[in-house]
C-alpha cells in the first residue's frame, strides 16, 4: 500500500465497503489519512475472515484531530468528551458485549485529561481496542505541549522549550495491567493494519500507541525521524509473553528526540486473562430478550 498516496487522502479503491465518501478535511498530508486507512484495511479485512460485521463495530472518539476518523468511517460512532474516551467505550461494550468496540484518542485526549481512565482501563481488562493518535502535541488548539512531548519541545504552551520528562505510555500500560500493549508508525500502514487486526481480536483491553508525524504543530523532522530510529519487534527475539522483557523494551526509547534513539514497534506484551465484563457480577443482564411496546412507548412522546 502507497503511503504517500494515503496521507493525501486519495481512494485507494480497497476497503471501500468501510468508508462513507465525506470528504476529507484533515490537513494536506496529514498522517491520519494513513490510520484511517489501516483501521478501513484492518476491519475489511476481518469482516472476510468472519471476525467482524461491520454492523456491529462501535467507533468511539474523543475531541482533537483524531476524531475526525469518526465521519469517514463507516460504522456506528459515538463522539466523546475531551479525555472521555475510554469510559464510554467501556460503557458501550458492557452494555452490549456482542459489539465490537473500538476508541480513537489524541495522546493529549488520553494521556493528559483521560490519564485516570487509561490507567483504569488496563486494570479492568474491559474487552475493547485503544487506537491513540499520538503526535506529540495539542495539534487541534495549535500546538501545546502533552504529556509525550520531547524535552525541548517548543510551541504554544512552552515557547522556550518543555522541561518535563516526557510521559512513556508503554510501560505505563504494562505496569497498570494491560492484556494487549503495542506501538506502531503510523506511515508504516501494512505494519499498523496487523496490529489492529491483532488488537481487535484479542480478548481484552487492547492499546496501540501509534506515532503520528505532525506536519504543522511538530514538524521537527519527525517523519524522517521515525523512518531512521524505528524497529520491528517481530523482527528481533523479543518475547511478547515476558512481562520483564516488554518493560526493558519499552524503556529502550524515552519519548526523546536523541540521535542515538532505538525505537521499538510492534507488539511488546500480550496475556490472556479473564476480562472485566466475564467476571462482573451484572454480567448477565444484558442477554435477557426484552420486548419492549415501541408504539406505547413512542405514543408518550407525541
Amino acid at each position: 500500500m502507497d503511503a504517500e498516496k494515503l496521507v493525501t487522502g486519495e481512494k485507494t479503491g480497497r476497503g471501500d465497503k468501510t468508508g462513507t465518501g465525506e470528504k476529507i478535511t484533515w490537513c494536506p498530508g496529514c498522517a491520519n489519512n494513513a490510520i484511517l486507512a489501516a483501521v478501513k484495511e484492518a476491519l475489511a479485512n476481518l469482516e472476510k475472515k468472519g471476525v467482524v460485521e461491520l454492523k456491529d463495530v462501535v467507533a468511539v472518539t474523543g475531541i482533537g484531530c483524531h476524531a475526525k476518523i469518526y465521519d469517514y468511517l463507516n460504522a456506528n460512532g459515538f463522539y466523546g468528551l475531551h479525555g472521555r474516551v475510554l469510559p464510554t467505550a467501556m460503557g458501550i461494550k458492557l452494555g452490549n458485549p456482542k459489539l465490537t468496540v473500538i476508541g480513537f484518542g489524541g495522546d493529549g485526549d488520553t494521556y493528559a485529561e483521560g490519564i485516570e481512565h487509561f490507567i483504569h482501563a488496563c486494570r479492568y481488562n474491559t474487552d475493547f481496542t485503544m487506537l491513540v493518535h499520538n503526535n506529540q502535541t495539542f495539534a487541534l488548539t495549535t500546538g501545546q505541549a502533552t504529556p509525550t512531548s520531547e524535552q525541548g519541545f517548543k510551541g504554544a504552551s512552552t515557547p522556550t522549550g518543555a522541561v518535563e520528562q516526557p510521559l512513556n505510555p508503554i510501560a505505563l500500560a504494562l505496569v497498570s495491567g494491560a492484556t494487549f500493549v503495542a506501538r506502531a508508525f503510523a506511515l508504516d500502514v501494512p505494519h499498523l493494519t496487523s496490529l489492529i487486526e491483532q488488537a481487535v481480536q484479542h480478548r481484552g483491553f487492547a492499546v496501540i500507541d501509534i506515532l503520528e508525524p505532525c506536519l504543522i504543530w511538530h514538524n521537527n523532522n519527525t517523519t524522517q525521524f521515525f523512518r531512521q530510529h524505528t524497529y520491528k519487534l517481530e523482527e528481533s527475539d523479543h518475547n511478547v509473553f515476558d512481562i520483564n522483557e516488554a518493560l526493558r523494551k519499552a524503556r529502550e526509547w524515552d519519548y526523546s528526540s536523541n540521535e542515538d534513539a532505538k525505537i521499538p514497534i510492534g507488539v511488546f506484551y500480550k496475556e490472556i486473562r479473564p476480562t472485566y465484563e466475564e467476571q462482573w457480577q451484572a454480567k448477565t443482564w444484558h442477554a435477557i430478550d426484552r420486548k419492549p411496546d415501541w408504539k406505547r412507548i413512542l405514543a408518550g412522546f407525541k
